[in-house]
């Protein structure tokens, strides 16, 4: 039999620093969970990535207050700052200069990674997908 589920918890916590502060400790308290399990378990999951790196998690409590919890790839984001060595975007995309450059290489790199989590069907889509997120941010898009 299967277990009766509680609810989802999503957060996005740094890779390897989870701690029961906020927002871990309250999300997971409020559903009655093992918060220092959960914090042992996805710094364990977590420690091969770089640490740091901002990692969506998706926590399925059940009612019997045990939980599951699914990793995602980080955010478009985090990959196009990275690739422009940047440590953020524009303020004001569209009005104000570009503030960095990607290359369409580095968007297909960064497609591939994260091809699984993302609602495109093939790598194409997902290189689109990037560029316009890299736009939003005042990152011109570059052949090469």
């Amino acid at each position: 039999m299967a277990k009766k589920i509680a609810g989802y918890i999503k957060l996005q916590i740094p890779a390897g620093k989870a701690n029961p502060s906020p927002p871990v400790g309250p999300a997971l308290g409020q559903r009655g969970l093992n918060i220092m399990q959960f914090v042992k378990e996805f710094n364990a999951a977590t420690q091969q990535m770089e640490p740091g790196t901002p990692t969506p998690v998706v926590i399925t409590a059940y009612t019997d207050r045990t939980f599951s919890f699914v990793t995602k790839t980080p955010p478009n984001t985090y990959f196009l700052l990275k690739a422009a060595k940047l440590e953020k975007g524009s303020t004001a995309p569209g009005k104000s200069a570009p503030v960095g450059r990607v290359t369409k290489s580095q968007l297909v790199e960064i497609a591939k990674t994260k091809m699984q989590h993302m609602n495109a069907n093939d790598v194409d889509a997902a290189v689109r997908m990037l560029a316009g997120s890299a736009r939003s941010m005042g990152l011109t898009v570059v052949e090469g």
